[in-house]
């Protein structure tokens, strides 16, 4: 009997990195100091925090150790260089082409200085773009424009899995309770311990 081994097919963050790229060029100068739903970033620690984890998980998908890959993102507030405007939209191609290759799926990997399996890494940068794609949306007054693939992963990814999520270390909030016919965005953002309704000034 003839058998075929077909290769899985690697992850398509390129959604998801769009809706960051469109974000971005609508942003002005004077939005860089305003609030996000991160307590502890304006919106230019915002943009440097998405510019060093596309670096990072870019480097991840690799498997390339380094000062990307091996830096908690918590070590320090992000640094946002001058150059953002025209760094980020080539960085976060170089992304999607690299969890693309199905190889990025494979074995172990690093970012934020955690060793985790490249399967994981990848559901995890997905998010990463979708939950703070809404932030920089929310925060500059854009709309919020994530694909149903990339918001039904998220959904998967954030859900309670009975892990404590009220210590110093966890990385998203307790879920904020939402109304059941809640839009999955809603229901997305929610989950990642952010209030939907969040406006600056709150």
């Amino acid at each position: 009997m003839e058998t075929h081994n077909e290769t899985a097919p690697g992850i398509d963050l390129e959604p998801a990195a769009r809706q960051i790229r469109e974000l971005i060029a609508s942003i002005d100068d004077r939005q860089l100091t305003g609030p996000t739903p991160c307590p502890d970033y304006s919106v230019r620690e915002l943009l440097g925090h998405l510019l060093g984890l596309t670096a990072a998980f870019r480097d991840a998908a690799h498997k390339k150790s380094g000062p990307t890959t091996g830096t908690s993102p918590t070590s320090a507030l992000p640094v946002l260089p001058a150059d953002w405007r025209s760094a980020m939209p080539p960085l976060l191609d170089e992304l999607v082409a690299a969890w693309r290759s199905p190889a990025a799926l494979e074995g172990m990997t690093q970012a934020g200085g955690v060793e985790l399996p490249g399967q994981v890494a990848g559901m995890v940068v997905r998010n990463e773009l979708v939950v703070h794609g809404w932030d920089l949306a929310r925060s500059t007054g854009q709309e919020f424009r994530a694909d149903e693939p990339s918001l039904r992963a998220s959904e998967a990814m954030l859900a309670p899995q009975g892990d404590d999520r009220s210590g110093p270390d966890a990385i998203f909030g307790p879920p904020v309770p939402v109304p059941a016919d809640a839009s999955l965005a809603d229901r997305v953002i929610a989950l990642s311990g952010r209030r939907p309704d969040w406006q600056p000034g709150d």
